[in-house]
């Protein structure tokens, strides 16, 4: 059957193809530390891939080891030597904060001869929570959640939780000096900065608490007078690129977006369809970030400008939300519903919109799937397009439909992927 008879499968392919490209198992093992220490190996790590990297490092090292990682519920894998423990995102708890805790102690007093193995993947930062002392946990919960529905970008999110821990931006690293730290990471950062990534907790931090201060600003996001305190005095200063105590370390990253991306682009050569990858790293609302891949596909169906078809038009990077109304969906769906506005019914353009961890955001799908007839077929439910959008509810309009892509947790993440078919 060809993408042209079965568009909807097809693009359910393409993303399928592009997570299984950036699995722990299939990408960490190449990356593991050769020869191993003469001391002991202990292994850390946050994420929603954690646990499946885990277990990957688990299935190729031929040595002693032992350690924790904490991971989003239901996200777990059982590994038998390293511990995994759930905890919650994007909003962090209770559970996060106790791991980061026992991470911190648990790499306390090592010496030259050890070696710590990080593994570091998106979603690290709400699960590897570990409040400075004089900031409490619903502090930081608060500020979690306004900085989520901000519209902030994830560095300027990262940026604000590094200068409010005790864990985070660089800090997880110095507890484990004076061992060697090697951190793999599998990115969900558009552009791939290895120090935001889950907020860099093995990483040197060249931003400021002037730096975290300006986007509570910039945002207008309320923060309790002790919180301000700690960021004005510079008391949550980071440790600096250039810091002697990070010499010996190394990091990788494993997998990325564009590595999925090629993966899916791929499958579609050998489908017939020529892919065309517009970029890996697209940030911005999610509902004007569509309207910019409705007017290209527009312009290949009605000019076959800028190419012909049949074609695949894939991206990726991560996409916000401003939230506005009380609705539910990720930003992909927010997305997805965006484009289907703005194509209008235009026949021969087919979407899907997913975040490759399997979550949209924190609901139970990972995206939606979009048809030339969603707009109507959703009109004759007497559901509205643009009354959905208004209040932020893609997940509802695309379940009315029928239209939701549920695969639950993928174990991995490297954010957002849109492929665009036009037929």
């Amino acid at each position: 059957m060809t993408p042209i008879e079965n568009p909807r499968q097809f693009l359910l392919d393409l993303y399928s193809s592009a997570i299984s490209a950036v699995s722990a198992a299939k990408c960490l093992p190449q990356f593991l530390p050769k020869p191993q220490p003469g001391g002991r190996t202990i292994v850390i790590g946050a994420g929603k891939g954690a646990a499946a990297m885990a277990k990957a490092v688990e299935d190729h090292w031929h040595g002693d080891l032992s350690g924790l990682v904490v991971t989003r519920y239901e996200h777990g894998l059982e590994c038998k030597h390293i511990e995994v423990v759930e905890a919650s995102h994007p909003v962090p708890d209770a559970a996060g904060r106790d791991a980061a805790r026992r991470m911190l102690e648990m790499v306390r007093g090592l010496t030259e001869k050890d070696l710590v193995l990080c593994l570091i993947s998106g979603g690290g930062s709400a699960l590897l929570a570990l409040p400075a002392k004089n900031i409490s946990l619903e502090e930081k919960q608060q500020i979690n959640r306004q900085l989520l529905r901000s519209g902030a970008s994830i560095s300027e999110m990262n940026c604000v939780r590094k200068h409010l821990s005790d864990i985070k931006g660089g800090r997880l690293a110095l507890a484990c000096a004076p061992a060697k730290v090697v951190t793999l990471m599998i990115s969900d950062i558009p552009g791939d900065d290895p120090g935001i990534i889950a907020s860099g907790p093995t990483l040197p931090d060249p931003t400021t608490c002037e730096d975290a201060l300006a986007i509570l600003d910039k945002y207008q996001i309320e923060v309790p007078q002790n919180v301000r305190e700690h960021l004005a005095s510079g008391a949550g200063e980071t440790p600096k690129p250039g810091d002697p105590r990070f010499a010996r370390n190394e990091s990788h990253i494993i997998a990325n977006a564009q590595d999925a991306l090629e993966a899916a682009a791929t499958v579609a050569r050998e489908n017939g369809v020529t892919p065309y990858i517009l970029s890996d790293c697209i940030e911005g609302e999610a509902r004007d970030i569509a309207l910019m891949h409705a007017a290209m596909a527009r312009q290949v169906v009605e000019r076959n400008q800028p190419f012909a078809r049949p074609c695949v038009i894939i991206s990726g990077g991560e996409t916000t939300v401003t939230v506005r109304g009380n609705g539910r969906g990720g930003r992909n769906a927010e997305f997805l519903l965006s484009f289907a506005i703005a194509m209008d019914g235009l026949p021969g353009v087919y979407a899907i919109a997913c975040d490759t961890d399997g979550i949209d955001g924190s609901e139970d799908n990972a995206g939606a799937v979009y048809l030339p007839d969603s707009v109507a077929r959703a009109g004759e439910k007497g559901i509205r397009a643009r009354k959905m959008l208004e209040n932020n509810d893609g997940y509802g309009f695309f379940s009315a439909l029928d239209d939701l892509v549920v695969t639950g947790p993928s174990r991995t993440n490297v954010n957002d992927f849109r492929a665009i078919l036009i037929v």
